[in-house]
Formats: C-alpha cells, sequence, structure tokens
C-alpha cells in the first residue's frame, strides 16, 4: 500500500545549511551579506519539521492508500519578509541584506491546497512560524559546531 505526502518548505533545526533560513541565519551570524533574489517577493509557505512529522505519521496511520495529501501550515510568506524576520529573531541589522539577480526560473510561489488532510485527518499545522524561528535561530547560534562541521563537509 502506498500513501503520498506532498510537504510544503520545511525549516527547523538539523537543516542543511545550503537552505535559505539556515544561510540567512549562518550568515547573519558571522556578520556577512545575506542574499536575496531579485527582490525577494517570491512567497513560499513555511512548515516547521516536527509538524510536518507529525502529518506524515497521520498520514501512515489514517490515510488512504493510494491518496495524496498535501501538508503545509498556511502560513505563506515573501523571501524578503523571512530574512527581515530572522534577522530580527537574531538581533542583526537589516544592512546585512544584499539583493542579487535572481536565478533563471525562479518559481514565484509555492503553496499547498492542505483541505484534504486537515478535513479527512483532522490534521493541523501546531508550530506558527514566529514561534518556529525563534526556536530554530536559537538551535543554530547553540550548534555552530555541527553546522561548521556540515559546510566544511559539503564544500
Amino acid at each position: 500500500p502506498v500513501v503520498i505526502v506532498r510537504a510544503s518548505n520545511n525549516y527547523g533545526p538539523w537543516q542543511f545549511p545550503e537552505k535559505l533560513i539556515p544561510v540567512i541565519i549562518q550568515r547573519a551570524l558571522a556578520g556577512e551579506k545575506v542574499p536575496v533574489y531579485a527582490k525577494g517577493e517570491n512567497v513560499r509557505e513555511w512548515l516547521y519539521v516536527s509538524d510536518c512529522a507529525g502529518a506524515v505519521f497521520k498520514v501512515l496511520e489514517k490515510g488512504r492508500t493510494g491518496e495524496a495529501y498535501n501538508v503545509g501550515s498556511g502560513e505563506e510568506k515573501r523571501n524578503i519578509d523571512v530574512v527581515k524576520i530572522v534577522l530580527r529573531v537574531l538581533g542583526v541589522s537589516g544592512k546585512l541584506i544584499k539583493f542579487v539577480k535572481d536565478r533563471p526560473g525562479h518559481d514565484i510561489r509555492y503553496s499547498l491546497n492542505t483541505g484534504k488532510i486537515n478535513g479527512e485527518l483532522k490534521w493541523r499545522a501546531n508550530m506558527g512560524f514566529s514561534a518556529g524561528i525563534q526556536q530554530t535561530a536559537r538551535w543554530y547560534v547553540e550548534n555552530q559546531k555541527w553546522t561548521k562541521s556540515v559546510e566544511r563537509r559539503i564544500k
């Protein structure tokens, strides 16, 4: 039997350093410029990693065989707003923001209709973006050694 889970952008502790939120945190902590593509208008729906894991378990337990379930928080943010929120949580100046040329084919918006998982399985994300970013930032601040070791291995 197969069930499919399609999740929105995840974030949280242990995320590889090349992803947007860890990049923002690491660069800000180092006092380096934080790159933002174009004007940062691209929109993403963000889902805290433990909420995603909970949704996967819910789908495994209660989902219908052969069905696909979209998993998201319903919290959409422009990339520039994500950068500003993370910098504010870290107590770092927005002067570190550096707008860079957009990459070819960069999608404007990622968002999911989560009606099926919300309705059928009564699942909803528990972690709001603000609280999730605070926990994520704290984790990265406290785990610089891990982040540095991963960065060394992927370079």
